[in-house]
């Protein structure tokens, strides 16, 4: 069976990332997809750029990519903050990123994105309704067919749900999840790019990493808001809401 580690949310976080591709590596997976979120909050935004261009096979826009590449008129102080280091060859590779991927694996049209194959700034939590959670696997403008499995990331906590005999799959996020504090990724395992019906897994694999070497890193950048960042990445508990 091909497999295939999928990635997400970085967030500009190093040593969660250089983690996760350890263990991928330990795995001996070879294919690594992105979901986006390479950027934004973290300090390591130029490296993690250079990082996944060079390590992922496919890259598709996150709501960050979209807010420092495109957003203008956007001053919020992080964004202007990143958008300042980047430099402007890096921001016309987040601007020329898709906003989803599909393909065929065992027989199943599986369709990535970041937060929504139709709108990056479309948030569905675990908890949302049937009707939300039925849009995500519903064909874009430019597509012909509904995806039989949906993968994505946005919302920081990976899970995975069977849904009307078909397959919702988060990967969490690789720098800054907010369930608990391992970095997080997904494995899909089947026959890539065949159409002929045959076993599909997934799975959830939650990784340590140096929350504190990542902790100096955003001191020593003095990035904004640093007080929060630091606080997310010892806690798991998202800044909007109280521990």
């Amino acid at each position: 069976m091909d497999k295939i580690a999928v990635i997400s949310d970085i967030h500009g976080n190093i040593p969660a990332l250089e983690a996760v591709l350890k263990d991928i590596e330990d795995r001996k997976i070879s294919r690594i997809f992105c979901l986006g979120d390479l950027a934004g909050k973290g300090p390591g935004s130029c490296e993690t750029v250079d990082i996944i261009r060079k390590k992922c096979e496919i890259v598709v826009k996150g709501n960050w990519e979209y807010f420092i590449s495109e957003q203008e008129d956007n001053e919020f102080e992080e964004v202007l903050w990143h958008r300042g280091i980047l430099g402007k060859e890096r921001l016309e590779y987040l601007k020329s990123l898709p906003l989803y991927q599909e393909f065929y694996m065992s027989g199943k049209l599986v369709r990535i994105c970041h937060a929504s194959p139709k709108d990056v700034l479309k948030r569905v939590h675990a908890s949302a309704s049937y009707v939300e959670k039925a849009e995500l696997f519903e064909a874009p403008e430019d597509s012909e067919l509904d995806s039989d499995v949906i993968i994505y990331g946005d919302i920081h906590g990976a899970y995975s749900q069977c849904f009307d005999q078909k397959m919702i799959f988060n990967v969490g996020s690789v720098g800054n999840p907010l369930e608990f504090t391992l970095a997080s990724y997904g494995i899909i395992e089947g026959s890539y790019k065949s159409l002929e019906e045959g076993a599909f897994s997934i799975s959830i694999v939650r990784v340590p990493y140096d929350i504190e070497l990542a902790v100096q890193y955003a001191i020593e950048k003095k990035i904004p808001d640093l007080e929060h960042y630091i606080n997310e990445l010892r806690t798991g508990v998202y800044r909007g809401k109280k521990k």
